[in-house]
């Protein structure tokens, strides 16, 4: 999560910058002739690399999201994070090595591969729990000892 919110602080700091280049420039032709630049290509780009970067964030908010609840989907997800993070040398390719070394190990394994509330299988771990001649309703709880 700390990436993505790099990842997105730097998108910020993109349309930013490009909004105040954009608002700096004068808008009408100097006295020698010459026109201003187009304040529309400024805002495209500011709004096209701002998106980018804000784009590429989110996939390491949801594995971020998914790592901290611990759900099932977190492994593959925060890999898939990893790989897009791969593209922003240095700090994203180091985050990229890290994450898919951590979740390839068992320790990453045994975190978030195998589910945190398994529920029994089989109707066949209640066996017996309904006696016959009694109500058939009843539903006595396995023995735990």
């Amino acid at each position: 999560m700390a990436y993505g919110g790099l990842t997105a602080g730097f998108g910020l700091l993109f349309a930013i910058m490009f909004g105040a280049i954009m608002l700096s420039m004068p808008m009408e032709a100097g006295r020698d002739g010459s026109q201003p630049p187009p304040t529309a290509f400024f805002a495209i780009f500011a709004t096209i690399f701002g998106g980018i970067y804000l784009g590429l964030a989110i996939p390491s908010f949801i594995a971020g999201y998914a790592l901290l609840k611990q759900k099932r989907w977190a492994r593959t997800a925060s890999i898939v994070a990893g790989v897009i993070a791969a593209a922003f040398f240095p700090i994203g390719t180091a985050v990229c090595v890290y994450t898919v070394w951590f979740l390839m190990s068992e320790p990453g394994k045994f975190l978030y591969d195998t589910p945190t509330n398994a529920l029994p299988g089989s109707q066949s771990y209640y066996q017996g729990s309904i006696n016959q001649g009694e109500h058939q309703n009843s539903v006595t709880p396995p023995d735990w000892r």
